[in-house]
């Protein structure tokens, strides 16, 4: 993958040091760190969808803000066909107009007081793409009418929208820059189910036409199963397993994902046993020692309380890893999905 790869992330982490009050401060005491992300390593080969899945808290949209540029790591890097891209300095216009970002409230991610139509065509004149103001203007109908959207509709202020036009305001905009790597961050969790199905439908045929790339941040699994290729689970910063979405969905390996899996609808109304995921996610600031979710995991034991297991490979002829010592020990095996999201 890492030769073909768009964009690669090697031990990417950000730590955020928390203020102390007054009074600590005058005790002597540090301040605590809190650990966003902890070290995930990935690649998204051309026009192929990585989606990170997981709990809210999980650090899954600090990967895509450390990814844009809105947060500087505290180690790892960041690299566009190669090119490292963490440093500031060596965001140059050329990669930044390659990489954009889909937010998750379109009506916050929206400027109220500007026209739709000067809002789409801000990354146009930032880049310098179209050569004239007509130029612009022929360039933002055509992408209001690509998403779904009449030209005229570039008059009209945000709030004349419902959520989903707004949303594929935010997706006409994003395709402004004709970036390459979309970064979409939970694009459809503020809308509802009806019109959740019609964004993504847009997205996908948008990626088959143009030969889109995108991460994928979500916590709704039926939605990660309509629009990846390939998963990667994500528990307290850290990834637990990375693997193809079909491989993934049939036979999960790690029990954080077999028990996340539990959480989607059982449509064929098998009256099969439900396991709900058990406890919370633990503090970031203050995570448990060893795997960070053994307080959760059924099949954990000493070692899983003391050692934090590493991404290993797991066979299997689609190249998953999970971060697991019960699995590396054969102590539990990859578990057929016990509910999908086509039922």
């Amino acid at each position: 993958m890492a030769e073909t790869a768009l964009l690669e992330v090697e031990d990417l982490a950000v730590h955020f040091r928390l203020p102390l009050p007054v009074a600590e401060r005058a005790m002597g005491r540090r301040p605590k760190v809190l650990k966003a992300v902890d070290g995930v390593s990935f690649a998204i080969g051309k026009g192929v969808t990585l989606s990170v899945v997981g709990e809210s808290g999980c650090g899954k949209s600090t990967v895509a803000r450390l990814i844009a540029g809105l947060y500087r790591p505290t180690r790892g890097r960041v690299a566009i066909d190669g090119r490292d891209v963490t440093a500031a300095k060596d965001r140059t216009r050329a990669i930044r107009r390659r990489l954009t970002m889909i937010f998750q409230d379109p009506q916050a991610s929206l400027n109220p007081r500007w026209r739709v139509r000067d809002i789409i065509a801000e990354p146009i004149r930032a880049f310098g793409i179209a050569g004239d103001a007509r130029e612009t203007g022929r360039q933002v109908d055509g992408l209001l009418e690509q998403v779904g959207l009449a030209g005229a509709d570039g008059e009209k202020y945000p709030h004349e929208f419902s959520g989903g036009q707004r949303q594929r305001i935010s997706i006409a905009r994003a395709l402004a820059s004709k970036p390459d790597l979309i970064l979409c961050d939970e694009p459809t969790s503020a809308l509802d189910v009806s019109v959740q199905a019609q964004i993504l439908n847009l997205m996908r045929d948008l990626q088959d036409d143009l030969g889109l790339t995108y991460l994928f941040i979500s916590h709704d699994l039926a939605v990660v199963h309509h629009m990846s290729d390939r998963i990667a689970v994500m528990y307290l910063g850290r990834f637990v397993e990375v693997a193809d979405a079909a491989a993934l969905f049939a036979a999960p390996q790690h029990p954080y994902t077999q028990l996340l899996l539990e959480t989607i609808p059982d449509l064929g109304m098998t009256g099969r046993d439900r396991e709900a995921v058990a406890g919370e996610v633990p503090s970031p600031i203050d995570p448990p020692s060893g795997c960070a979710f053994h307080p959760r995991c059924p099949h954990a034991n000493e070692r899983c309380r003391t050692e934090r297991p590493e991404l290993r490979t797991a066979g299997g002829p689609d190249g998953a890893t999970v971060a697991c010592h019960a699995v590396e020990e054969g102590r539990i095996v990859g578990a057929p999905a016990r509910g999908t999201a086509d039922g």
